[in-house]
């Protein structure tokens, strides 16, 4: 029976693992596609919200190829500062990390509603729908925003 017991609690454990996280398989990270698909389809079948340049939501990024920026959790998401809006549902988006990083791909301030300093990595700027958005974090200032906005533009110049 304790056998039993040990089987079912390890099963429920490397499911929960491997729904929520990345699983790591000869050194090479295991991505969770067929969770985001299936989370995929829920989003694609939301409404989109309102949002305003320099606002910073969590967005359901999903799990990317590569090196592209994933989300993390059950939602697949991270921080992102809404850069720019193209039309209602459509706009540009810079993720965000915890991660203090340094260069010209990156921009690290602090947010006030986190209390804490985040990097936008600018490298992974992307189109995004605003069905992705879930919740909106805060806003950061406008010298911060202008800053992040003049080094995305030097990578075109």
């Amino acid at each position: 029976m304790k056998l039993l017991y040990y089987i079912i609690i390890k099963r429920i454990w490397l499911i929960r693992l491997a729904k929520n996280q990345q699983l790591c398989f000869n050194g090479r990270m295991e991505k969770d596609f067929e969770g985001w698909h299936a989370l995929k389809a829920t989003v694609d079948n939301g409404t989109g919200r309102g949002y305003k340049e320099r606002e910073i939501w969590w967005i359901s990024l999903g799990h990317n190829v590569g090196d592209e920026e994933n989300g993390k959790g059950d939602r697949f998401s991270r921080p992102v500062l809404i850069v720019k809006g193209f039309r209602r549902n459509i706009f540009w988006g810079v993720p965000l990390t915890s991660a203090v990083r340094e260069g010209q791909y990156y921009h690290s301030f602090t947010v006030p509603s986190l209390n804490r300093v985040n990097t936008a990595l600018l490298s992974q700027m992307r189109i995004l729908d605003t069905k992705r958005m879930t919740t909106k974090i805060g806003m950061i200032d406008q010298v911060e925003f202008t800053a992040i906005r003049s080094k995305l533009v030097n990578f075109f110049t």
